[in-house]
């Protein structure tokens, strides 16, 4: 079923547009809450409560990229279980590593609340994402927004770890110094 049939069934409120939401999209769903977590039973809650979260979104709401609406939902219900995770000292997933490779370009939230609003900054990075070459591009959201390992990461591009690694290192650098350039880094 099409992306317009699913919402479809969302505006009419049926039922059946779960069932179809989970045929078509569960898999990539739970793939960036497994990536995450690390854990295939928290991904699939992080998936149900996805499903709930785009039944009560549409309506009012209707997406223009369905599969990018609930990537963002799974994945912002991901991060929000490793935050409860971790204040819990549970440890869990490549989640740590991830963040603290982005800590080095990207300011404190605190900053950015007074400095810029949170569309704004995801306005930058895009227009920032858009300037680097496919490859590039493809590698940082890989990394960053699926949460791949740096082997997967890697694979994706046709590199080994090691040139994956150098380059996501660049590209943080490049970041920052972007940042820095639009007034959001000091």
């Amino acid at each position: 079923m099409d992306d317009e049939a699913i919402l479809t069934l969302y505006l009419a409120r049926d039922q059946e547009a779960i069932r179809e939401t989970d045929l078509k999209y569960g898999a990539y769903c739970r793939r960036i809450s497994q990536q995450i977590l690390g854990s295939r039973e928290d991904a699939e809650e992080c998936v149900n409560d996805t499903w709930l979260q785009a039944w009560n979104k549409i309506p009012p709401q209707r997406p223009q990229y369905f599969q990018a609406f609930l990537g963002r939902i799974a994945r912002n219900l991901s991060l929000d279980r490793w935050d409860r995770r971790q204040a819990k000292k549970r440890g869990g997933g490549q989640t740590n590593v991830l963040l603290s490779e982005l800590e080095a370009c990207l300011p404190s939230s605190d900053v950015l609340e007074r400095r810029l609003e949170e569309q704004e900054l995801g306005n930058l990075l895009s227009r920032w994402l858009f300037q680097q070459p496919e490859k590039n591009r493809v590698a940082f959201v890989r990394r960053y927004w699926y949460a791949d390992s740096l082997a997967e990461t890697a694979a994706r591009i046709g590199c080994s770890t090691g040139a994956a690694k150098s380059l996501l290192h660049r590209m943080r650098h490049n970041l920052r110094n972007y940042l820095e350039k639009e007034g959001v880094w000091k």
